[in-house]
C-alpha cells in the first residue's frame, strides 16, 4: 500500500503544492502542508482504501491542515501586518481557501517559475525543482547527483528561505521578462537530463530516471506554455537525445561512441516524438535559439539511417550559428568536432588546440578526449595516448575513464 500512496503521490505533490503556494504564498509552508496531507494517506488509505480521487482527497486535507494552521498559530494576522507594511496601505490578504482546486495549470507554471528563479544558485534551483515538481525525497535527490543529503537538504533550505526573503511573487513573468526567466527554467531542465544522458560522476554512464524526468517537466512545460519556441526546442532535443541511450551502454556497461552505435536500438518513437516538437518550436520562432539549434543538429544524426550519411556539413553549420548565438568554450568544442568531422581532422585540431587553454575547459575530460581523437585520426598515435590518459585523468566517470584509458592502451600498442 505505501507504494501505491508513493505513487499517487509522485504524480499529485505538484499540483497539491502549486494550488497551497498560490494560496498561503510561502512556498516552504505549502510543502509542509503537503507533507502533512501525504501523511495522513499513509496511516488512513491501508485502513480504508484509496480514495476514488486521490488527488482531491490528498486536497482536502491539506486544505483543513492549512485552515487549522493559520487559526492556531494566527498566522493571518501576521501576515495581515506584513503586507500592510510592505505595500504602505490597508490591503488586506486572506486566504481564498476555496480556489484551491482551481487554476491548476497556471498555478504549475507559476511553481516552475518560482523554483528556477535566478535569484536562487544553479544548485538550488535543481534541487529545488526536483523537490517541488518532480516529487523526488532528499535521499533521492542526493543519490541522482552523487552528493550527501545534508547537501542537498541545506540547499532546499536555503532555497526557500531566499525565495521567502526577496518577497517572490507567486506569479508567471509579464512578458517583458518572461524569456530571461523562462531561460532559467528551460536551463534547470536541461542540467537534469544531462546527468541522466551522460552521468558526470559514479559507476553508470547513464541514469535514465532523471533524464525520464527531466522530459516529463519538459513535457509539462510545453502544455503550459505552447507558444515558447525554446519550449520545444528543448523537448525535442531532449527525445531526440534520450531516443540514443539504450545504444550508447554495451553488455557489459561500456561506453559506445555516436558513430559506433547499434542504430536499430535507437528508439523511433521518441525520435518521431522529438521531430515532431522540433517541427513546432521551427514553426513558432522567427529565429531558431540555441535549444532549437541542438535539436536541430541532433535530428541530424536521427535522420541518418548510418553514421556514414550524416550531414556533418549541415551539422558544422548548425554549430557555427549556435556558436554566434550561445558563444561558450563547450560549445566551441563541439563545433570543433563537426568541423573536424566536414572537413578533416586537420581542420578540427586546430580549433581544439586555440581552447586548450581556456580557463573554463581546464579540467574537463572531454578536451583532451576529443584532442585524442583528432590526433588518432592524423596517426599521431603517441600524442593521442597522452591526450586520451590526460583525460581519463580529469574523468570523474568510472566507465568514462575506463573507456578512456582503453583508447590510450590501443593507441600504445
Amino acid at each position: 500500500m505505501n507504494s501505491t500512496v508513493e505513487a499517487v503521490w509522485g504524480i499529485e505533490s505538484p499540483r497539491l503544492i502549486a494550488a497551497l503556494t498560490r494560496v498561503v504564498r510561502d512556498v516552504g509552508l505549502a510543502e509542509e502542508l503537503a507533507q502533512d496531507a501525504f501523511v495522513a494517506a499513509l496511516v488512513q488509505w491501508p485502513q480504508e482504501g484509496v480514495p476514488r480521487n486521490p488527488g482531491a482527497w490528498l486536497m482536502s486535507v491539506a486544505k483543513r491542515r492549512a485552515i487549522d494552521r493559520f487559526r492556531r498559530e494566527k498566522t493571518l494576522e501576521r501576515k495581515h501586518e506584513e503586507i500592510g507594511r510592505e505595500a504602505a496601505a490597508s490591503l488586506e490578504y486572506e486566504p481564498d481557501f476555496a480556489a484551491l482546486e482551481e487554476e491548476v495549470p497556471d498555478d504549475l507554471l507559476r511553481l516552475m517559475f518560482i523554483a528556477c528563479h535566478p535569484v536562487l544558485s544553479k544548485e538550488a534551483r535543481v534541487a529545488l525543482t526536483l523537490r517541488l515538481l518532480g516529487g523526488l525525497t532528499t535521499p533521492e535527490i542526493a543519490r541522482a547527483f552523487l552528493t550527501s543529503e545534508a547537501t542537498v537538504a541545506q540547499r532546499i533550505v536555503r532555497a526557500k528561505r531566499t525565495l521567502s526573503e526577496a518577497h517572490v511573487p507567486f506569479e508567471v513573468p509579464d512578458a517583458a521578462e518572461r524569456a530571461q526567466r523562462l531561460g532559467a527554467v528551460l536551463e534547470v531542465i536541461y542540467l537534469v537530463f544531462n546527468e541522466g544522458y551522460s552521468a558526470s560522476a559514479g559507476e553508470d554512464i547513464v541514469r535514465p530516471p532523471l533524464a525520464q524526468e527531466a522530459m516529463r517537466l519538459g513535457r509539462m512545460l510545453a502544455e503550459l506554455a505552447p507558444h515558447e519556441s525554446e519550449v520545444h526546442g528543448l523537448a525535442a532535443l531532449m527525445q531526440i537525445q534520450a531516443s540514443r541511450m539504450k545504444a550508447r551502454v554495451g553488455p557489459s556497461g561500456e561506453h559506445i561512441l555516436l558513430l559506433d552505435q547499434d542504430r536499430g536500438r535507437w528508439d523511433h518513437l521518441l525520435i518521431a516524438r522529438g521531430l515532431a516538437a522540433l517541427e513546432r518550436a521551427e514553426r513558432l520562432g522567427a529565429s531558431l535559439g540555441p535549444y532549437t539549434l541542438q535539436a536541430a543538429i541532433a535530428a541530424c544524426h536521427a535522420r541518418a539511417r548510418t553514421a556514414q550519411e550524416t550531414d556533418w556539413e549541415r551539422i558544422a553549420a548548425l554549430y557555427d550559428a549556435l556558436a554566434q548565438l550561445a558563444p561558450t568554450p563547450v560549445v566551441e568544442l563541439n563545433r570543433a568536432v563537426a568541423i573536424g568531422m566536414a572537413f578533416g581532422p586537420a581542420a578540427g585540431l586546430e580549433l581544439v588546440d586555440a581552447l586548450t587553454n581556456e580557463p573554463a575547459l581546464r579540467s574537463y575530460h572531454l578536451l583532451p578526449s576529443v584532442r585524442g581523437d583528432l590526433l588518432e585520426k592524423l596517426r599521431r598515435f603517441s600524442e593521442a595516448a597522452d591526450a586520451f590518459e590526460r583525460a581519463a585523468s580529469l574523468a570523474q566517470n568510472t566507465r568514462d575513464r575506463e573507456f578512456l584509458l582503453q583508447r590510450a592502451a590501443r593507441c600504445r600498442f
